[in-house]
């Protein structure tokens, strides 16, 4: 079974014949847009795409902010569109929220049309480049640079699209890419990626592959203190996050703490509440643990619900932060931003 989310066999079998379905309907619809003069739009400025093939997170968050931070460093002024999933009036989406945190003088649009999205960064901020997250298979809006990431952890989704599996289309779609990145793959051994490499190989010949290794880079507390995560390691650790996939963070907290408490997993995109807040507050007293850590994703959501609710033998919540490291010596993403940039919009 692979990934934190994989059908069990039995039920997987039965929807099998759905997945079959579904593969067909989105090779029409990609042969549509591959074939047809005009169906993809044009936003009038540079559009970079970040996506993947499957559901779950793969790490395209913190590359979208890895992009814009280093399209604003080539002079350029660019604005991230998102469709807010599961996002509302009252509470943004995860990822909205991150984004503002991480690029606070970058405007994020949201909106589930990407075309509209795009035209509303041009006229209402001023940008002259986009960054669609979450876009590999929006294909009404034409991009200059797509980047697709597979997570090494759990590759391929099962090896089965929707429902049946995790992919969000068949493999053949990687023939689309125009840059691979390989994320988490400092979390698998050589044998695994190596065999990633195959199936890419096989999918998308002609596109550059780069690695992204996911790197604990400080620990940051409510009270606005951080340290270094290296402190950790004479703590005990209560996780808590609700991630698509909570791997690559619960392997990370593992490296860095003394002793990691059984961890608390809600669902992807769960909206906390104070009754979870209790319940986190309470299975960390019970196991006499030192923090409760969470990730940057989760903080937006926990850090509000935290301090009223916690209670005074309750131990302090941190998030820890992660940088995605790009293993890319040879400077491809730079590269392929600065083509993208340069070509017609």
């Amino acid at each position: 079974m692979e990934g934190p989310v994989a059908n069990s066999p039995p039920v997987r079998w039965a929807l099998v014949p759905l997945s079959f379905l579904y593969a067909g309907a989105m090779r029409c619809r990609n042969l549509y847009f591959d074939r047809v003069r005009g169906a993809a739009r044009r936003a009038g400025v540079p559009v970079i795409s970040v996506g993947n093939l499957t559901v779950g997170g793969t790490g395209k968050t913190p590359l979208v902010i890895e992009v814009v931070r280093r399209l604003k460093e080539m002079g350029r002024r660019p604005a991230i569109l998102t469709r807010g999933y599961r996002g509302s009036a009252d509470q943004p989406a995860d990822e909205v929220l991150e984004f503002h945190q991480a690029l606070p003088d970058v405007p994020v649009v949201v909106n589930p049309d990407r075309l509209a999205g795009a035209t509303a960064a041009r006229a209402d901020h001023a940008a002259d480049c986009v960054v669609l997250d979450d876009g590999f298979q929006h294909r009404r809006l034409r991009r200059n640079l797509d980047i697709v990431l597979v997570d090494a952890l759990a590759p391929w989704g099962g090896g089965w699209v929707l429902p049946a599996g995790r992919l969000r289309e068949p493999l053949s779609g990687l023939s689309r890419a125009h840059l691979l990145v390989v994320s988490r793959s400092n979390q698998v051994a050589p044998s695994a990626l190596a065999e990633i490499h195959v199936t890419l190989r096989r999918h998308a010949p002609a596109a550059p592959l780069v690695h992204a290794n996911v790197e604990a880079e400080r620990v940051v507390r409510l009270d606005g203190g951080s340290a270094q995560p290296a402190e950790l390691a004479g703590s005990c650790v209560l996780p808590v996050c609700a991630l698509g996939n909570p791997l690559t963070f619960l392997r990370l907290v593992e490296t860095l703490a003394g002793r990691v408490c059984p961890p608390l997993v809600f669902r992807d995109h769960h909206r906390y509440t104070s009754r979870d807040v209790s319940m986190a507050g309470a299975a960390a007293e019970a196991q006499k643990a030192d923090v409760v850590m969470t990730t940057r994703k989760d903080w937006v959501k926990l850090a509000p619900l935290w301090q009223p609710s916690a209670g005074a033998n309750v131990p302090p919540l941190a998030r820890l932060d992660v940088r995605l490291v790009l293993a890319d010596d040879a400077g491809v993403l730079d590269d392929r931003l600065k083509q993208a940039l340069e070509a017609s919009p």
